[in-house]
């Protein structure tokens, strides 16, 4: 597939100018024309640069890219070696934020809620594409019994603010740093809400509030949109794609 081409397949699924994002969407670094092989990743690290580069990879395709609004601009140290990698080596790099967390069939908050038996019902901003979701457990649980759940499908312990005795029934969801939203979440009597991150004054507002919490890892809750777009762009336009997951704590 032509890399105009394939520019065009993503935005076509994924729709970027349809939200207002933080960083450019789409073709971040132009590498070679054509793309026959894919690597798909988190972020586009170095490690991830590394191992595009040893499976001869033509195109890069991740949630997290460069180019954030109000970081430092110079190509320099760490942002120049992972540049001067592609463009070495002549990998194209794409990147999609904001509208893969959206998406309702391969992004993040859809993945996400599949993975824990949640069913989303409406944004929680009273917007098109937001950003933050709501919805429903399919099976009611208790705040344990959930974090057990999250625990053996991610494979990793949440942090947790654990402060209602009944069951949880509806569940704010917004996957990476949207610990900001408990707020709204909790004004619309929600029982919990999930996420990838916890602040300070996170775990004030489930205490407050009286809203169970999960932070169950920025990374750990951004793994499965861009790794189901792969598996679309594999099954669909018959493109050789591997997910590379780049462990990370955080």
């Amino acid at each position: 597939m032509q890399r105009k081409e394939f520019t065009q397949l993503l935005d076509t699924i994924l729709k970027p100018n349809t939200i207002k994002d933080f960083c450019p969407n789409g073709l971040q670094v132009e590498g070679k024309n054509e793309i026959k092989k894919v690597i798909t990743g988190v972020t586009a690290s170095q490690a991830l640069i590394d191992a595009a580069i040893a499976q001869q990879a033509d195109a890069i395709l991740v949630h997290h890219g460069y180019f954030w609004k109000g970081e430092s601009q110079p190509i320099t140290g760490m942002k120049k070696r992972r540049i001067s990698a592609l463009l070495a080596h002549d990998i194209n790099l794409f990147a999609y934020h904001l509208p893969l967390d959206v998406h309702p069939q391969v992004g993040n908050n859809a993945q996400l809620a599949k993975l824990l038996d949640i069913e989303l019902q409406a944004g929680l901003e009273p917007v098109t594409n937001s950003v933050a979701m709501k919805g429903v457990l399919k099976q009611p649980l208790s705040g344990v019994e959930f974090a057990d759940k999250i625990t053996k499908v991610l494979n990793r312990a949440p942090l947790t603010s654990l402060v209602r005795k009944d069951k949880i029934h509806t569940i704010g969801l917004c996957t990476g740093g949207g610990q900001g939203y408990i707020d709204l979440a909790a004004e619309q009597g929600i029982d919990a809400f999930l996420t990838g991150e916890a602040s300070e004054q996170t775990i004030h507002s489930s205490r407050e509030q009286h809203i169970d919490f999960f932070a169950a890892g920025h990374h750990a809750t951004e793994r499965y949109g861009v790794k189901a777009l792969g598996e679309l762009l594999a099954y669909e336009y018959g493109l050789e794609v591997t997910f590379v997951d780049i462990d990370n704590p955080v």
